[in-house]
């Protein structure tokens, strides 16, 4: 089923925007900066659905509903070109718990690259000021947070981010089956 060339440009083509909404719904949750060049771009490239979908379904607390049901649909759409287009048949509920498996897996995903380049940056440019990498900061703030209130920092070495690697890839283990 994965094989197919076609079925591999339309997960590419729906998985990139899946990110970007993604990516707006964490930079939502997480308070990044909203005038950040990149944080700008990532709304002018979501607006022209979310701001619909904000009239229809309010937000709930800091949580951007509108963004969360964008993200659901986007890989709805996703798993259902999938199916459609390698001529499998699988049953409606199916299609559900593919759905949300499949958002939670690239939420995940989107997390292990922040990690991973906050890692990065943190050996090579500590206290980079570049747009990128504050909005990275940003968004494993509040993972490294969590994280450190039950792994206390070792002489200055925070063991933090191999946690997070930890239970990241663990999640994305148990989901990959479920995830399109």
């Amino acid at each position: 089923m994965h094989s197919d060339p076609f079925i591999m440009l339309v997960k590419v083509i729906c998985n990139l925007y899946l990110f970007i909404v993604l990516l707006r719904l964490v930079l939502q949750l997480t308070r990044a900066d909203f005038y950040n060049p990149i944080s700008q771009g990532i709304v002018k490239a979501t607006s022209p659905i979310v701001i619909p979908l904000r009239k229809v379904i309010p937000a709930f607390g800091r949580l951007d509903t509108a963004s969360l049901v964008l993200a659901l649909l986007v890989q709805f759409v996703t798993v259902a070109l999938v199916v459609v287009i390698s001529g499998a048949v699988i049953a409606p509920g199916a299609y559900a718990i593919y759905t949300v498996a499949g958002t939670l897996y690239h939420l995940l995903d989107l997390y292990f690259w922040a990690m991973l380049i906050s890692v990065i940056l943190s050996w090579v440019a500590p206290g980079a000021n570049h747009p990128g990498a504050m909005l990275v900061g940003q968004i494993t703030a509040p993972l490294y947070r969590t994280c450190q209130r039950f792994i206390p920092t070792l002489g200055g070495l925070d063991l933090s981010p191999i946690f997070i690697f930890l239970a990241i890839s663990f999640l994305k283990q148990v989901l990959a089956p479920y995830s399109i």
